[in-house]
């Protein structure tokens, strides 16, 4: 009894302390090519458990699939826009990710945020915007409007991907005529509509996967995001990035624990752990985003400051909005048009 007790209390004040070592598995559902190989390994040998990764493609398909339960994931990475549905459908635990030992580090713009006030469900994982790319070696004229996607010139027709995530496209297409966040008017959404359906036939895919897609030519310009485009740019030079002067989003993706994950604990060392300045910038130099992690800098590549894809222009920055889901009658209406598009 006595040693019983004793490894109980060795235990306990491991634990306060922050230096419990864990044993066993996480099962992390991430976005695709996300999530730094190193940090993982990092990880894995710091707290002796095996991590397992799926991806999934967009913030719907990784929604739908919580949704029926029984996923076997402990983690996932939903986006600011969507997170809120998962907190109210109770998809998620409340870990007081807040009061964790690294909770310190977040950056104030990113510690109380009105989608997760206080931080009780969710770890910042990574920012960034939304925008288009383009081979200049294909395409060599403005490029700085969502035209590029709705009305492609003639070098770029046939040539052109879009990055099947709703939320992004619809906004964009709106902008495009001349709307706004969470439009309602019925002529701007038929507008919208239209531009989309009439584009349609000049693209080539609706994938994912653009960063292998563009650097082998597969593509030439792309809906994409700023890290993606980063990322294409070391690669192949001659893509570049673009902000769309009509408007552009930005965005945050959080790292949550699901209601029924089986590693809870491992799960929750995973959370404090991406806080930590150095492990958050292994996870930005990895995907080639911005975090929200305080002293991650000097831990970065030299090459992500000043980078054109992670600072938006002075003249565009007006431009920006945060994005965010539309009330639920709004959102079944351009999930209407977002179906037809898909047929």
């Amino acid at each position: 009894m006595k040693t019983k007790l004793a490894l109980a209390l060795t235990g306990m004040l491991l634990a306060s302390t922050g230096l419990a070592r864990a044993d066993g598995e996480l099962n992390i559902y991430n976005w695709g090519n996300y999530t730094s190989p190193e940090m993982i390994k990092k990880f894995e040998e710091k707290y002796k458990v095996k991590v397992t990764i799926t991806d999934y493609d967009s913030n719907d398909t990784a929604l739908a699939k919580v949704r029926q339960g029984g996923s076997g994931f402990d983690i996932a990475v939903p986006s600011q826009s969507h997170l809120p549905i998962w907190i109210a459908e109770g998809l998620v635990q409340e870990t007081d990710v807040g009061k964790m030992e690294n909770a310190k580090n977040i950056m104030p713009e990113w510690s109380n945020p009105d989608f997760d006030p206080g931080r009780k469900y969710s770890a910042p994982w990574l920012w960034g915007t939304v925008g288009v790319v383009v081979n200049t070696d294909v395409y060599k004229g403005p490029a700085d409007s969502w035209g590029i996607l709705f009305d492609p010139p003639a070098e770029l027709k046939g040539k052109v991907n879009i990055v099947p995530e709703m939320s992004d496209i619809l906004y964009a297409a709106i902008k495009y005529n001349g709307g706004k966040l969470c439009e309602t008017d019925k002529a701007i959404l038929k507008k919208a509509r239209d531009t989309l359906v009439n584009a349609k036939p000049n693209w080539v895919a609706m994938e994912y996967g653009t960063i292998e897609k563009m650097t082998a030519g597969d593509f030439a310009a792309s809906s994409d995001w700023n890290g993606s485009a980063f990322r294409q740019r070391l690669a192949k030079p001659s893509i570049h990035y673009f902000y769309p002067k009509e408007g552009f989003t930005y965005w945050s993706d959080n790292v949550v624990v699901l209601k029924d994950a089986k590693n809870l604990e491992n799960a929750k060392l995973f959370q404090n752990f991406i806080m930590d300045p150095e492990n958050a910038a292994m996870l930005s130099a990895f995907a080639r985003y911005a975090n929200g992690i305080t002293g991650s800098e000097p831990f970065m590549p030299a090459d992500m400051k000043g980078a054109n894809e992670l600072n938006v222009p002075a003249d565009k920055k007006d431009k920006a909005e945060f994005m965010r889901l539309c009330d639920p009658a709004t959102q079944e209406l351009y999930t209407k048009i977002w179906t037809e598009l898909q047929k």
